[in-house]
């Protein structure tokens, strides 16, 4: 089992590693001005090309080559338009029509081709794509914050067997953004703390929600703004200070992770057996042997024991109207409809959870 945790967790520092660079911050209007100024550029240099070369261009209708129509010669000739009233004569003209006009051409071609496709083709289906995976979310997973505890989240429930299009991952890093789109979750650039970025996830429509901003003021300030917008919506978080596990859970949270005390738990269970540590990190893996599965109580379990589960799997606790019992207490003796299970199931046979 560690074998393979440390596989995984090889493979995602590898596609972390990125060479050293800077992003480049131009805004559309740049852009466009830019790619027009090149084709320009391009055109002009053809222009004075062709007026250098004039000697070897006729003019059919009045014999005489001016500076006016070396220009519009250059722009039929650069759109392949071709009327034929100005043609090369020479064969140094027709030389420079073949080396040099040719790959212009097909310079500015390209150009004009990729501005449209960027500035109107693109846009207008990236548009189009974004309203119809909004229009259809709902019952999804929203992640808000792709870091180390976020990716390692996201990774666990797709090897659990989540639709990667089922979760949304929301993180103002486009680096992030490109290693979650690359296992196939829906993406979105956006501050996790802004009501209309929550909202245009459909936030209240989601099944659960993941918080892990890696700050724990930045997590905490999150979990409010999502009680905000989805009062029923469960929330998870995760915060690294203890003092900050009360503010999570009275900002809306759910459930409040601290990775240190857990690391903290896995290294007083090393102390006190060498099997401890490694057995608890098998429980919370989908990699391990065994599973812990939180689920409804199922019908036919109804007035029986925690003991005498349906799926064959090891009760250890009930949840009943917000309190907790273990399967060593009276209220465990009993199953309830609407209690709240959490057993111990071998691996291959959890499946969803149910």
């Amino acid at each position: 089992m560690a074998e393979s945790v440390e596989k995984v967790r090889t493979a995602i520092q590898s596609r972390r590693f990125r060479p050293l660079r800077r992003a480049v911050k131009v805004p559309v209007w740049g852009d466009l001005g830019i790619r027009l100024g090149l084709a320009l550029s391009l055109i002009m240099l053809v222009v004075l090309v062709h007026y250098w070369d004039r000697d070897g261009l006729v003019d059919h209708h009045d014999g005489h080559v001016s500076f006016m129509d070396v220009v519009y010669f250059t722009m039929i000739s650069i759109t392949t338009t071709g009327f034929g009233d100005i043609a090369p004569i020479s064969e140094r003209a027709r030389l420079v029509e073949a080396v040099i006009v040719t790959p212009v051409r097909f310079a500015v071609l390209f150009i004009f081709v990729g501005t449209a496709y960027n500035f109107i083709i693109k846009r207008s289906w990236e548009k189009f794509r974004m309203a119809r995976i909004q229009s259809q979310l709902s019952g999804h997973l929203v992640v808000l914050g792709f870091g180390v505890s976020g990716s390692e989240a996201v990774h666990e429930m797709i090897e659990r067997g989540t639709d990667p299009s089922t979760i949304v991952v929301m993180d103002p890093s486009e680096e992030r953004l490109k290693l979650a789109e690359e296992l196939g979750c829906n993406v979105i650039c956006a501050d996790a703390s802004r009501d209309e970025s929550l909202i245009a996830v459909h936030i209240d429509k989601a099944k659960t929600v993941l918080v892990s901003a890696g700050r724990d003021d930045a997590s905490i300030l999150i979990v409010l703004t999502v009680r905000h917008l989805a009062p029923d919506v469960p929330i998870s978080v995760v915060v690294r200070a203890d003092d900050n596990e009360i503010l999570a859970r009275q900002a809306g949270a759910n459930n409040v992770i601290n990775p240190v005390r857990f690391t903290g738990l896995l290294l007083a269970g090393s102390a006190q057996g060498a099997h401890i540590s490694d057995y608890l990190a098998d429980l919370a893996s989908v990699t391990g042997r065994v599973q812990l599965v939180e689920r409804k109580v199922r019908p036919e379990e109804v007035g029986k024991s925690l003991n005498e589960l349906s799926s064959g799997g090891k009760g250890l606790r009930i949840y009943r109207n917000g309190g907790a019992h273990g399967y060593w207490e009276d209220e465990a003796g009993l199953l309830q409809e609407g209690d709240i299970v959490v057993e111990i199931r071998p691996t291959e046979a959890s499946g969803n959870g149910d």
